[in-house]
């Protein structure tokens, strides 16, 4: 390569960062991937995310204390191995050694710390997933001792995502509250700048402490909020990867394409909540009528050209905790009527579903609403932004809601929150002493086959009760260009870049 081309380059990226050029001046020179997202992230702090696409970024800046494979297992990363006591209550992470952060300050055993206790805090939105860490023991420069203050099984999953994301203690105190645009860690790429709403543009970490890695020069991720912009931008060869891909392209690809599909399943799920705590859905015979007139298999096809799974559970299968309760029920209209007869609702009734804004959840909630019809019961549709939707479900002022979950690695995460007693996603206002029970006792049990007993037994329970209406599993889909290599689905839906080149 040209001695001249990464002084070019980088000046290429400091006009896109100054919003002088766009990323797509980059998308000329191979060892620069370009990526779509469909919206824009907010803030580049871990602790502050609330966003997957803020995760897509993060992957690129940061390193996590460990990571999953590409069959979800747990691996090491920025702790190369880790011991669990035999309580399951104290891990000791073993640290990687010789690593700095993008701003030339040592990672060590004090930096986990920082980010831990930082992650603690009660600004920071990962302090429930850290809640259980009781005690933290820098034994040395790379071993660190967490106790916990009870058994906790999902805590190694935890920090293979945003909690686990290890931030330089340097740069957090120089910037302050100005962190959030000013991220740091040991990843490999170095944020050097964005355009709001247009373009983030990262560069090569010529420190990364992985050997031969990062592959590419430089990331600019391209804010491209139309999935049929994106798709058209990857056809061109604008953009290398898509996030998002269009539901009714995926059959419609050619022999001669110079892109291809990612297409597998993911972690999460979609459907909507009921609120059980008012009329009509205080009865569960109403809200197991709604479930079994809903056709799953004709959505995933009409709306999604089944690039979904249908499903009944919050466990795809991706999880270890996937089991028969996902296996949709059949639609059976005398069944549901025969419900709502016993609930005092033969007449039916109706109720408002709102849904986001989006064309294909519009679509979905206009099925929803034929399908419910023949028992009697008429659903109004409503729109709203994904703000006023959480909103609406922790004040519990809504009747049907539709939210659906991007999944985590381990099922506690996909489950846990969303239907214990007073659980922070549980929007349904659903709980039973017997569920509680079940799902706390998953969290104690560090046995895989054990903890899905567990589950099974509680989905026997939930799927009569019917807090949450589950309708399907997204596949991780991307839209990815030919000339990109060293592409590795993970089925956390993130895209790893370190290993990418074209």
């Amino acid at each position: 390569m040209n001695k001249s081309f990464p002084l070019f380059q980088r000046l290429l990226q400091q006009l896109i960062a100054a919003g002088l050029l766009t990323g797509v001046a980059l998308s000329a020179f191979a060892a620069v991937i370009n990526i779509s997202l469909d919206d824009d992230p907010g803030k580049l702090d871990p602790t502050q995310s609330s966003m997957i696409v803020e995760r897509m970024v993060y992957q690129s800046i940061y390193d996590k204390l460990v990571d999953l494979d590409e069959n979800g297992k747990i691996v090491p990363m920025l702790a190369q191995r880790w011991t669990i006591s035999d309580d399951q209550k104290t891990y000791t992470l073993y640290l990687q050694k010789g690593v700095k952060f993008q701003d030339g300050t040592p990672f060590n055993a004090k930096a986990v710390e920082f980010n831990l206790l930082r992650g603690q805090e009660k600004n920071s939105l990962r302090r429930n997933d850290l809640k259980y860490i009781k005690q933290i023991t820098v034994v040395d420069d790379s071993t660190i001792k967490l106790e916990l203050s009870t058994p906790f099984a999902p805590f190694l999953s935890i920090l293979t995502d945003r909690a686990g994301m290890m931030s330089s203690p340097d740069a957090v105190k120089k910037y302050g509250d100005d962190y959030v645009n000013n991220p740091v860690g040991t990843g490999p790429f170095i944020y050097k700048g964005r355009l709001k709403g247009a373009t983030i543009t990262l560069e090569k970490n010529p420190h990364y402490w992985q050997a031969g890695l990062p592959k590419a020069d430089g990331v600019v991720y391209k804010i491209m909020n139309d999935v049929n912009v994106a798709f058209n931008n990857l056809r061109s060869g604008q953009v290398d990867i898509t996030n998002r891909f269009p539901y009714k392209e995926i059959t419609n690809i050619d022999a001669g394409a110079k892109y291809s599909v990612i297409n597998k399943p993911s972690l999460g799920f979609r459907g909507f909540y009921l609120n059980t705590s008012k009329p009509p859905f205080d009865k569960k015979e109403v809200r197991e009528a709604v479930d079994i007139l809903i056709d799953r298999n004709a959505i995933a096809k009409v709306v999604y050209n089944g690039a979904v799974a249908p499903s009944h559970s919050p466990f795809s299968k991706a999880q270890f905790a996937h089991g028969e309760a996902d296996a949709p029920p059949k639609v059976d209209l005398a069944r549901a009527k025969a419900l709502l007869k016993a609930a005092g609702k033969e007449g039916g009734f109706s109720f408002r579903l709102t849904l986001p804004t989006t064309p294909y959840e519009s679509q979905v909630g206009q099925m929803v609403q034929g399908m419910l019809r023949p028992a009697g019961i008429s659903v109004t549709l409503e729109k709203a932004e994904l703000a006023t939707q959480i909103e609406s479900g922790k004040a519990g002022t809504y009747e049907g809601l539709f939210v659906g979950w991007s999944g985590r690695p381990d099922p506690d995460q996909n489950v846990y929150d969303f239907v214990v007693t007073n659980g922070s996603l549980n929007y349904s206002k659903y709980g039973t002493k017997e569920v509680d029970d079940l799902l706390q006792q998953a969290r104690l049990e560090s046995n895989d086959a054990k903890r899905k007993a567990f589950y099974d037994q509680a989905m026997q329970i939930l799927v009569k009760d019917v807090p949450y209406v589950y309708l399907n599993h997204d596949n991780v889909l991307f839209g990815i260009s030919k000339s990109v290599k060293g592409f590795r689905y993970v089925p956390d839906g993130v895209i790893r870049t370190a290993t990418l080149a074209k």
